[in-house]
């Protein structure tokens, strides 16, 4: 019923009006008998923060490098281990100038060599990431990582037959670990889809299976579906930390599965790849190079002079 106020007091008028209000006011503010659930997805990427142990070493070693009794030595290893930190969060450039730093300081770094070479393949300087590896490998022969990272330059510079060599060695210095398998397969496929295939069901018999990216190697052979791929992914005890790095890994090699039948969806999963901020995995650092050929553009992932 609608209250016609012109045929009252005033003091009732605004008994009425404050009524009302406190009406209004307590619908308002009346809990509901069904408290709010948070469903969150776990396949959805959360960023990995910056963590505040890597921002204090990097503003220790800066302090370090002031002090003038340090020697050459410390200073390289100063200059490389703040180089690394830079890179782990994404601060490629300046990373870049450390590593030359330290190699200035001490012209045997390997490590500093193999990160020069990444950062060169990443602009597309092919054949200065060459040189970088293959400096670090006449420094240390057994540096399989050296190996890694020529072949996937070698990959993206269309030397496959190269490439097919180095993801060779890299995967017998390890022969158990998943990820080296995919990659000799990345190099394989480019020859041929059905050797490749066949290489990786001989290679998943040396694998070890309580590693959860042996999962990835079931589904590239068809023995497990996607879906179940990622459920094995997220699998992880609400550790965000793990979860995103697990989500930059299977996200990427799906990706790579899906470039050819399904490129729209290969990109999808390559920005979450790049959302998860795992700037330091080997599959953040070249998923941009991959969107970038699936667009049909230069494949580097940044461009410096």
């Amino acid at each position: 019923m609608l209250l016609k106020l012109s045929k009252v007091s005033n003091l009732t008028q605004k008994a009425v009006l404050l009524a009302a209000l406190l009406a209004l006011g307590a619908c308002a503010q009346k809990p509901s008998n069904e408290a709010a659930v948070l469903v969150e997805n776990p396949l959805t990427p959360e960023s990995v923060p910056v963590s505040y142990r890597t921002e204090i070493a990097i503003a220790r070693i800066s302090e370090l490098l002031t002090k003038a009794e340090t020697t050459d030595e410390q200073r390289a290893r100063l200059f490389y281990d703040r180089g690394v930190m830079y890179d782990s969060v994404g601060l490629r450039s300046l990373a870049r100038f450390d590593f030359l730093r330290a190699l200035r300081l001490q012209p045997d770094m390997a490590d500093a060599y193999n990160f020069i070479g990444i950062h060169h393949t990443l602009v597309g300087n092919y054949t200065e990431a060459y040189e970088s590896f293959d400096a670090a490998l006449e420094l240390a022969p057994d540096y399989d990582y050296a190996y890694l990272n020529r072949g996937i330059a070698l990959l993206y510079d269309s030397k496959t037959d190269l490439a097919v060599g180095d993801f060779e060695l890299f995967h017998q210095a390890k022969p158990e670990d998943p990820y080296r398998s995919l990659w000799l397969y990345f190099a394989d496929a480019k020859l041929s889809i059905a050797q490749a295939q066949t290489r990786l069901a001989q290679n998943q018999s040396k694998l070890d299976q309580t590693h959860w990216a042996s999962s990835i190697v079931a589904f590239y052979l068809g023995k497990i579906s996607e879906e179940k791929l990622l459920e094995t992914a997220a699998n992880v005890n609400s550790d965000p930390q793990q979860l995103a790095e697990r989500l930059c890994e299977v996200y990427f090699y799906l990706a790579k599965w899906h470039e050819q039948q399904n490129p729209s969806k290969a990109l999808d999963y390559y920005k979450k790849v790049l959302a998860t901020n795992v700037y330091e995995f080997v599959e953040h650092r070249y998923a941009r190079i991959e969107m970038n050929r699936l667009r049909g553009l230069d494949a580097s992932a940044e461009s410096v002079q």
